[in-house]
């Protein structure tokens, strides 16, 4: 069996800086510690970056902290506050709303996961919400928040939590920490890339100034420019417009709430949705929508006639094309960001993305050495992530009950990748949620989604008749007592963010 001649990084060169070129930077500067490569960032003052968004998952925390950096490190730095998930007002129907925390419902056995206990319960009139039974949803959902002192005693005490922050403070954060560790900076504009015909590697990037820069392999960090990925090496992109119908969206920053929410708001529109995200010291706001079922001065105009506060800039516009691009790593060239592929933020995932790109890199070059298999194995589940984190954001889409516009009809109305109508099926069916390979979203957030959008099974498991029916219900009200006097406990969030000043440096 012949194996392919292992390859070695020597001279390590990212294109753009931004949150994801500096995260990339930071965090294989660390990783390759003590190992003779060089790493370059090739960043353009002159060009400018394309924001991310301001809201994250819980996992970006545990990045930060293997760098060094304390949640409050990045609080103080950032200008952020508290996440503890998701509020989504209108997606199921005008008038509903639900949150996806970021934690667990209820207690579950070793045989039994809670949700069917709470399915058995409601089969038998005990029509409590299954929110009821998650700490982090009911944190949320009253503006409560603490970071916990010491590790959960059970299930009922878990719940997860993610940063709104500033992303280019974050950026900048990470610059400088990347550069304080040795880290190289280009600041000039990429005006070529030399390809070499026959082997399809990058060998060099030349600059305005006619300057040029050599390497033996690349990171594309371009955002949607997709300058070596897709422009230099020309790999396709494969296009999920057809599931994910919204391809514009317009950005704009307010003045601060008196009262800052401890999650984010998705509000749905009748032909797309809106986002606002608290800061410190401003509020994110946006809009999504589909250029096919409204123009772009209608969605401003949504936009801006919903904001109530005053607007710190104008609303800026970007045009993207949902999907990814069919081999995120091709030759010496691995992309990633926004130059490998795009989901709208609907569930904070662009920095995750990134994570997790950055996160294979360090599991699958360990010393800087690759081989063929080494970029099927990255391409292959690079390609899996991508496909499940769509899946979870068509759901969202799937499951509507709108009446009200052409957009929700098509979206309840259309066909579905086969993945995600196989995981709906067997939950459907059975209440199992099925879990898959190389995914963001456990089971607790797809019970979120099939929840709030009323999307319940026909059946609880056999196993869940374990226990007569009135010890159950005790147990249920037990759980939802015990969350409810957590909750009580807790403090405001405005009461944990009135220790941090605010700034605009790190």
């Amino acid at each position: 069996m012949n194996s392919s001649p292992l390859k070695k990084i020597n001279n390590l060169v990212i294109v753009g800086g931004g949150t994801t070129g500096w995260m990339t930077a930071a965090a294989l500067n660390q990783h390759f510690k003590g190992q003779a490569i060089t790493i370059t960032v090739v960043e353009s003052t002159v060009l400018g970056t394309v924001g991310v968004g301001e809201a994250t998952i819980p996992t970006l925390r545990r990045f930060c902290n293997e760098l060094g950096y304390s949640d409050d490190d990045i609080i103080k730095a950032t200008n952020a506050t508290c996440k503890l998930g998701i509020e989504f007002q209108d997606w199921y129907q005008l008038g509903s709303r639900f949150i996806h925390p970021f934690g667990l419902y209820g207690q579950s056995t070793k045989e039994v996961p809670f949700h069917h206990y709470w399915l058995r319960a409601k089969h038998h009139g005990h029509h409590v919400p299954l929110s009821a039974y998650s700490l982090g949803a009911n944190l949320a959902r009253q503006n409560k928040f603490s970071p916990q002192q010491k590790p959960p005693t059970n299930q009922l005490e878990v719940f997860d939590w993610a940063y709104h922050f500033d992303a280019s403070l974050f950026a900048n954060l990470m610059k400088k920490h990347a550069l304080s560790l040795g880290v190289k900076l280009i600041d000039k504009q990429v005006t070529q890339v030399t390809v070499a015909q026959n082997s399809q590697q990058i060998s060099q990037l030349l600059f305005s100034d006619n300057s040029r820069l050599q390497g033996d392999f690349f990171i594309d960090c371009s955002g949607f420019k997709g300058l070596l990925l897709q422009q230099a090496l020309q790999v396709p992109y494969i296009n999920w417009s057809q599931w994910l119908v919204c391809d514009r969206a317009f950005a704009v920053q307010t003045h601060s709430h008196k009262h800052i929410n401890a999650r984010t708001i998705a509000k749905a529109h009748s032909a797309g949705w809106q986002w606002q995200i608290p800061l410190q010291n401003r509020t994110g706001n946006g809009i999504v929508y589909s250029s096919k079922y409204c123009t772009d001065q209608q969605a401003l105009n949504t936009l801006e006639g919903s904001l109530t506060e005053a607007m710190i800039n104008e609303p800026k516009a970007l045009s993207f094309t949902p999907g990814r691009c069919k081999q995120a790593w091709q030759g010496n060239c691995i992309a990633i960001g926004l130059a490998a592929g795009f989901l709208e933020p609907l569930e904070s995932t662009s920095i995750a993305l990134v994570e997790t790109a950055i996160a294979r890199i360090q599991q699958l070059l360990p010393t800087g050495q690759y081989t063929a298999q080494t970029q099927k194995q990255f391409n292959d589940t690079t390609a899996l992530e991508y496909e499940h984190v769509r899946d979870f954001i068509i759901l969202h889409y799937k499951l509507n009950q709108r009446t009200d516009s052409a957009m929700w009809q098509y979206c309840r109305d259309m066909p579905i990748p086969t993945s995600l109508a196989q995981k709906m099926q067997v939950f459907k069916d059975t209440g199992h949620v099925l879990p898959r390979a190389w995914e963001m979203f456990g089971k607790d957030s797809w019970l979120a989604i099939f929840d709030g959008f009323n999307y319940l099974p026909e059946h609880y498991h056999p196993r869940a008749d374990n226990m007569p029916a009135q010890y159950l219900i005790e147990q249920l009200n037990f759980m939802q007592n015990t969350i409810t006097t957590l909750t009580q406990q807790t403090p405001t969030h405005s009461e944990f963010l009135s220790k941090f000043t605010l700034s605009t440096c790190y």
